[in-house]
């Protein structure tokens, strides 16, 4: 891509583009145009994809994602067509503002619109009220999760991500128990091993002092890596340290729309025909298992979550 276009919810500092693709050792035009140009013929000789015909940004966002590692992306986009065939009850969605919409009286989540100095883009979730959680809402939001995700795919251009967790206002050890630890960790695996999220720190903000339950559950799901990357703060004011105040919610102190508002944004942007149509497509890049030696299947995802049994194909 020639040039980085501010969205309606995302925006980008002027060398956005320069400095992460410096990141991650692409800054010259050469090696990017080279790059691209070997990932896009290797996803043409995949006979068990589906879908063979990415757009170039796309790819350009799994290089990014992979740190610019041409391998470590081939292996990202694999992954992704797999667990499209593997969990498919990710990808369904049908009326995205009657689903998603709601989510906001029980969990307001946003990814901010504006980047850290570093080039970081910070997610923003608040846990409203626990008492009307269940594994079905839960779902439901791992879902809207996976339609970000896939939106990301086409328009962020970030040297990683920040999390905020926002469980302040819940009673943890509700919270802790409403959450199911293996759809939690198909998620993460989906959104890192899959879509490629770079993690840079995840903060918890809560003062209750059951926190460790849920840390604990959290060390469960995450890789080693990311759960020493896990910070907790008895409060928001902790967070600046970390993330400028300005970018922050008006909510949590800083200059942009409220939490819920942006959220809003978010579900406007994501119900559009075009996105849909976007995600819709995109949903084609499977993978038929028939095609794929077996060998290679089982050295890259047996043990990932959804493939616990030998994958059966008509």
């Amino acid at each position: 891509m020639e040039r980085l276009s501010d969205t309606r919810v995302l925006k980008f500092r002027p060398n956005t583009l320069e400095v992460v693709r410096k990141d991650v050792d692409l800054d010259q035009p050469l090696r990017m145009t080279e790059a691209l140009d070997i990932l896009e013929n290797w996803v043409k000789m995949q006979v068990h994809f589906t879908k063979r015909d990415f757009p170039r940004d796309y790819l350009e966002t799994t290089l990014i994602a992979a740190k610019g590692l041409v391998e470590r992306a081939k292996e990202r986009l694999d992954k992704l067509c797999t667990f499209k065939t593997l969990m498919p009850e990710f990808f369904t969605v049908s009326d995205v503002r009657e689903e998603f919409l709601p989510l906001q009286t029980i969990i307001s989540t946003a990814n901010l619109p504006r980047l850290t100095p570093e080039h970081y883009r910070v997610y923003l979730s608040k846990t409203v009220s626990e008492e009307n959680l269940n594994s079905t809402i839960l779902f439901t939001f791992y879902r809207y999760l996976t339609m970000i995700s896939e939106y990301f795919k086409k328009f962020e251009y970030c040297a990683g991500f920040i999390v905020i967790l926002d469980y302040s206002e819940v009673n943890i050890l509700n919270l802790v128990t409403k959450i199911n630890p293996m759809d939690l960790r198909k998620i993460i695996t989906l959104m890192t091993e899959g879509y490629g999220m770079r993690i840079k720190g995840i903060h918890v903000i809560t003062s209750s002092k059951m926190v460790d339950n849920l840390i604990g559950l959290l060390k469960q799901v995450f890789s080693e890596k990311l759960s020493a990357r896990i910070r907790t703060h008895k409060s928001i004011e902790a967070i600046y340290e970390f993330v400028p105040k300005e970018i922050m919610p008006s909510d949590y102190g800083g200059e942009e729309k409220s939490l819920k508002d942006l959220h809003g944004d978010w579900i406007d942007t994501i119900s559009s025909e075009e996105f849909l149509d976007h995600f819709k497509e995109m949903n084609k890049a499977k993978t038929n298992e028939s095609y794929r030696q077996a060998n290679k299947f089982n050295e890259s995802y047996i043990g990932m979550p959804g493939s616990f049994r030998a994958l059966s194909v008509d």
